[in-house]
């Protein structure tokens, strides 16, 4: 699906499927972090309870407050307990599915807000999945 951003200063999701996420056009092939104002980066890890716990200072050091989590095909909901970091940091998080992840972000990101997305690929996202349980 192809996505047109409201601001050209920004980094925007530009289009995404199943296996790839593209970034101002750029396409990845990985999960990835994603911030409006310039971070790119692998998102790696085979279970994202425990990566997001262990990253958390990775996505807070983006300046982000809010955090959205694209978590493949479907929602997965997160124990509290894995967010602390973030809850005492005054960031939100929310987790949805991947494609509603990139709409928000870019929604977000037009408006100005901070923002970050930890986006998850659609065929990849099973062994994550597999750990929230």
């Amino acid at each position: 699906m192809k996505l047109q951003p409201d601001r050209s200063d920004l980094l925007s999701v530009t289009a995404y499927g199943p296996t790839w996420i593209a970034v101002n056009g750029k396409t990845y092939s990985h999960h990835l972090l994603v911030n409006a104002h310039g971070t790119v980066a692998a998102w790696t890890g085979h279970d994202l309870l425990q990566d997001l716990h262990k990253k958390s200072h990775l996505v807070l050091e983006t300046g982000c407050e809010i955090v959205l989590i694209g978590c493949g095909k479907k929602q997965l909901f997160i124990p509290a307990h894995q967010l602390m970091s973030f809850m005492e940091s005054g960031v939100g998080v929310e987790t949805m599915d991947t494609a509603a992840a990139c709409r928000t972000f870019n929604v977000l990101a037009s408006e100005g807000r901070k923002v970050a997305a930890v986006l998850l690929l659609e065929e990849s996202s099973q062994s994550f999945a597999t750990s929230n349980r």
